[in-house]
């Protein structure tokens, strides 16, 4: 298989990652040290120069230096040494990562990119508390490649800190009353994000539980079919729908739902996508390992209601619900 067909194919389990760094000196001791970052090359659109940077009023925090003018489109820029709080090294040439994520463009001032990797999910581990609390929490993944440790940074967490408006909210105005219980079960490796989505569908009647990523949630679905055969029953007496985030550390989003797609069992519980990956040139990937609905961080409100009618849709008719597709 050629690499750009490895590329195209979801449901791998794998992850391409941009690698990068910051230059950081110690103003006590003048010493210098590099810290190595990445991020999801899908939500990478392109790496430039430092670009002509024009500050914007009323910026409420040190980081976003201002904004910068890309083929028409007015992009702020975040130093990312600034919001980790890591003293950055004057000498260095920076160099810009335009990134779109949440249907958000955002741009982020590194010391210079590496290069591009292709990993496993199965690679990637959490960080520790301890870990996570020195990255102001921004770091959800560790990955160890050619005798470095890499961080993967949550740049949504950045972006919605620095913009709450672009944060998750639950819409507790909704009237949910009358509404049938349902039982959903949650992948998402953002505690915060487990919650919310844990929050907003028991506001909605549902019955929630909830997993740190796909492997885990894959384990309980291959229980709960286990339990189904020996009771008679059928894995809708159990669950009747998988909301899943896409980026996990052990198994992804598009594989857990490859696999339930493809297990004849499992093949008819609906599957909803809900990620800051789903975008126009990226919602093909959902689709190729047969996704039922995918819906875009961080419009949370709108889960409850599409989740219900992928359960009433699936049990009026499973073979409705979606099925793998191969692109040629």
């Amino acid at each position: 298989m050629r690499h750009n067909d490895i590329l195209l194919e979801a449901g791998t389990n794998e992850v391409e990652i941009v690698e990068f760094y910051l230059d950081e000196t110690d103003g006590a001791t003048s010493e210098d040290y590099r810290g190595y970052y990445a991020v999801n090359v899908a939500k990478v659109l392109e790496i430039i120069q430092m670009p002509k940077v024009t500050e914007l009023p009323e910026v409420h925090h040190p980081s976003v230096l201002g904004a910068f003018n890309l083929r028409n489109q007015i992009i702020p820029l975040v130093d990312l040494s600034c919001w980790l709080d890591k003293p950055f090294h004057k000498d260095t040439t920076p160099k810009v990562i335009v990134t779109e994520f949440n249907n958000v463009t955002t741009a982020f001032m590194v010391s210079g990119v590496n290069r591009i990797h292709r990993i496993s999910w199965e690679e990637v581990e959490p960080p520790t508390p301890y870990m996570a609390s020195l990255s102001k929490d921004s770091i959800n993944g560790v990955v160890k490649l050619e005798g470095r440790i890499i961080f993967l940074l949550d740049l949504e967490k950045i972006v919605a800190d620095l913009n709450p408006q672009l944060g998750l909210k639950l819409d507790s105005a909704v009237d949910w009353s009358g509404n049938p219980s349902y039982r959903a079960l949650v992948a998402d490796d953002s505690t915060l994000i487990r919650g919310m989505i844990k929050d907003q569908l028991e506001l909605a009647n549902f019955v929630v539980e909830v997993h740190n990523n796909g492997r885990q949630a894959w384990e309980r679905l291959l229980d709960l079919k286990q339990k189904a055969e020996e009771e008679g029953k059928t894995i809708h007496d159990y669950v009747q729908i998988v909301i899943s985030d896409i980026e996990m550390p052990s198994m992804d989003g598009h594989n857990l739902t490859k696999r339930i797609k493809e297990d004849s069992q499992l093949k008819f519980l609906p599957v909803m996508l809900f990620s800051s990956l789903i975008t126009d040139r990226l919602r093909h990937k959902g689709d190729s390992v047969g996704a039922d609905e995918q819906v875009s961080k961080p419009e949370i409100t709108t889960v409850a209601r599409r989740a219900m009618d992928l359960i009433e849709k699936s049990l009026k008719d499973p073979s409705q619900l979606n099925t793998p597709k191969t692109f040629s």
